[in-house]
């Protein structure tokens, strides 16, 4: 049993900087979507859902890299709040954006089809 907790703490700081890098990439992923998507909706989806799961994934990361069960505390807090708040947000700004009469892009985008053969 003393191997095995050996082990894991050895492995505990490798894997809690690996979530942290992934959730870094997949929050720089969420940008660029936001960035590249062509319409109000596609952009707020990109947002909220890599949002979360960036946050997710960064703040377990940490919670291995934390050198106390307060700090994990406290950032179980913090997950939690962002987890509850984030999806909450974007469904009230997709919700006013709908009300005020935002309309989805619906097909192809002009220039989508440049090039094919019809």
């Amino acid at each position: 049993m003393t191997e095995i907790m050996g082990i894991l703490m050895q492995i505990k700081p490798v894997l809690g900087a690996f979530l942290c890098l992934v959730g870094g990439v997949l929050a720089i992923i969420g940008t660029v979507g936001v960035l590249r998507f062509p319409d109000f909706y596609s952009r707020l989806h990109a947002a909220s859902v890599i949002d979360t799961s960036a946050a997710t994934l960064a703040i377990i990361g940490m919670m291995l890299l934390a050198p106390t069960w307060l700090i994990v505390f406290k950032l179980g807090v913090v997950w939690l709040f962002l987890f509850l708040t984030g999806p909450t947000s974007s469904h009230a700004l997709a919700n006013a954006a709908h009300t005020a009469g935002v309309e989805p892009l619906i097909g192809r985008r002009n220039g989508d089809d440049e090039g094919a053969d019809s």
